[in-house]
């Protein structure tokens, strides 16, 4: 097996040390166990992220700040006897058992009972005794217990439980439904005596058996079927319905969020291109800004808009080509230049921006194109400090391994000092053209900010994600502030960039996002659209960099929102969550519920794991738009990397 010693500390570090877990002997714990060993191989990558992962009998393993959590919660010390319901894989068995003297650990699915028994001894962790049985009863061959962890959810704390709990000792355990289960604590003072502390919120499996649950089913999803009636009852069926009432229910919004599922899906750019026709002929919207990087989409501004095109050069290159170099966005783009043609005012047309930072050295090399021709001096300046980033060309990534691993000067002083620079010229410069200044400023601006993200990128993927969203937000109101006062922006980006992150788990993570940051910023005045499919096709690629195919799409969990779209019956809808006709739906649709995200990437053998995050979706968007079954976008040129045909714009 890989040593992945590295990953570990790393991971207790990141997701449990700086989220407030302190007891040092759960930390050391956490860092002596390997995860990977408890769950299957293909799902071996995803070990150390901070999330639950699939196991055997349909269960899960906890993610690992949750086992830190709870244990120390239990405040361990190296003497105690500790009792575990719920064993599962046997993952938070083994942290326990680093941290006191022995666990008894039962599990009601007898294959999981005998899998954790037997990696756990594969292991050597044999201060760990498994049994298979009704974890609500207990263990009481080997009461007392100094701690007992319940890993499930009850509608109270089983009196079995409470009467094998020492004198002194702790137990922790989530109560009440499904959905809306609390983390306690109860301390046991005397004989008669507990004291109960409120932890936090949390949802856990139920717990079945004698003295817990007696219907695991209708615990979890009893209201599906009626959800799935309120929500065809509320549903506006999009061929049925002119897109008026959407623009109303828009109303003075200056940006609206388009979202998707995926990367890699006919509807969802089709309906997002009539959206966006529709609010630049009836609410004069004025600028798409989508998913991409400034560079690439500003060679498609240069043809909508009619700019001069100084050099020759093919966007959308780069992975994931079809993203972007596709049919359905052809249609819009071709829609758009002739929309344009027929504005007289320069001003007045629609523009096309990226919002991405990923275009280190494309964005350099405009910089400096655009300097050669205002300021040959200053262009010669700008070489030698972006010459700093010319080592890792190809493989911008390793600049931020280099920089981490190698401790060497990073390039951030001089790729600032350029920006700097820049801004202070801005009156100066602007009286010679104001859209290539803004422009080149904006390249400028992605060279600092993916000069940074790359370096960031290897302490997490929390710092990484959030500050690639601010740079999107910054970028966004950048555009805004370009255009004027009154201007409008459509942006089309994923579902997990436009839906607010605080109504999800990633934001309980400390994530933040487009939408949540456009919220806090424009309150009413943004409008967030998220789109789900149940089934169908999808364009994506198996790996990062990898072919792209035409992949099936799974039919959605049952524990899924996507699952009680697909039970409405409905095939496609708009369904208005901010204030919608039935005051029930919001209220019905409130408890988290997983969600699927399918970016460029799709997994379908590891889908739970690799694809759906909790969300509670009528926080996340003001508006959903559903389409059962879906189709793959339609991609353009038989091998994307050599480019387009000549008659597409994106190739000239």
């Amino acid at each position: 097996m890989k040593d992945r010693s590295a990953e570990r500390r790393s991971m207790v570090q990141r997701q449990i040390a700086r989220r407030g877990v302190r007891h040092e002997g759960v930390l050391a714990a956490l860092r002596g166990v390997p995860r990977e060993a408890f769950i299957s191989d293909e799902l071996a990558e995803f070990a150390y992220d901070d999330t639950p992962l699939p196991i055997e009998a349909g269960q899960t393993i906890s993610q690992p700040y949750i086992v830190a959590l709870m244990l120390e919660a239990l405040k361990p010390t190296p003497g105690d006897r500790v009792l575990e319901i719920g064993a599962g894989s046997g993952y938070a068995a083994a942290v326990m058992s680093r941290a006191v003297a022995e666990v008894y650990a039962v599990e009601r699915h007898g294959e999981l009972a005998a899998l954790a028994r037997r990696r756990l001894a594969d292991l050597g962790f044999d201060n760990v005794h498994i049994r298979h049985g009704d974890g609500s009863l207990g263990w009481p061959e080997h009461a007392p217990y100094q701690g007992i962890a319940v890993a499930a959810g009850g509608p109270h704390i089983p009196r079995a439980l409470l009467d094998q709990l020492a004198i002194g000792g702790r137990l922790v355990m989530p109560v009440g439904p499904a959905r809306l289960q609390q983390l306690i604590r109860v301390t046991r003072k005397g004989e008669k005596e507990y004291v109960r502390e409120d932890l936090t919120d949390v949802r856990f499996v139920p717990l079945i058996g004698e003295q817990g649950w007696t219907d695991p089913i209708g615990q979890q999803d009893g209201r599906r079927s009626p959800v799935a009636r309120l929500i065809a009852e509320c549903a506006e069926p999009i061929d049925d319905v002119p897109l008026a009432a959407l623009l109303d229910r828009i109303g003075d919004s200056r940006v609206v969020l388009l979202g998707e599922a995926t990367h890699g899906t006919s509807e969802f750019y089709r309906m997002r291109a009539r959206i966006t026709r529709e609010l630049i002929l009836r609410a004069g919207f004025r600028m798409v800004a989508v998913e991409a990087d400034w560079p690439d989409a500003a060679a498609i501004d240069r043809h909508v808009r009619e700019r001069p095109r100084e050099r020759s050069w093919v966007p959308f290159t780069r992975f994931p080509t079809w993203m972007w170099r596709n049919q359905e966005t052809h249609e819009l783009v071709e829609w758009l230049y002739h929309y344009n043609q027929e504005i007289g005012d320069p001003a007045q047309r629609v523009s096309f921006h990226g919002l991405d930072l990923y275009s280190l050295h494309t964005s350099a090399s405009e910089v400096i194109a655009y300097l050669d021709k205002v300021d040959p001096a200053a262009a010669a300046v700008a070489r030698e400090r972006y010459g700093c980033l010319t080592p890792w060309q190809g493989d911008p990534a390793a600049y931020g391994r280099a920089a981490l691993v190698d401790r060497m000067q990073t390039c951030e002083t001089h790729v600032v000092s350029m920006l700097t620079e820049l801004l202070e010229r801005r009156i100066e410069l602007a009286a010679k053209d104001g859209d290539e200044l803004f422009d080149a400023t904006q390249n400028a601006r992605l060279v600092t900010g993916a000069e940074r993200y790359y370096r960031v990128m290897y302490y997490g993927s929390i710092e990484s994600w959030n500050l690639r969203d601010q740079h999107m937000f910054d970028t966004l109101r950048a555009i805004l502030d370009h255009r004027g006062p009154d201007s409008k922006m459509v942006v089309w980006e994923h579902n997990s960039h436009i839906g607010d992150a605080a109504a999800t788990e990633l934001g309980a993570r400390g994530e933040h996002n487009l939408g949540q940051l456009c919220r806090r910023h424009f309150g009413d005045q943004v409008y967030l659209l998220g789109f789900g499919t149940d089934h169908g096709t999808v364009a994506a690629a198996r790996d990062w960099g990898g072919p792209m195919e035409i992949m099936a799409v799974r039919p959605a969990h049952s524990a899924s929102y996507e699952r009680i779209c697909h039970d409405s019956g409905v095939p496609a809808f708009l369904l208005h969550l901010r204030d919608p006709v039935r005051d029930a739906l919001r209220s019905e649709l409130m408890p988290a519920r997983l969600e699927r995200a399918i970016g460029v990437i799709y997994r379908p053998e590891s889908e739970l794991a690799s694809h759906y995050f909790q969300a509670v979706l009528p926080s996340q968007f003001d508006e959903y738009v559903w389409f059962d079954e879906t189709h793959a976008v339609e991609p353009l040129g038989p091998v994307h990397a050599r480019g387009l045909p000549d008659t597409y714009p994106f190739g000239l």
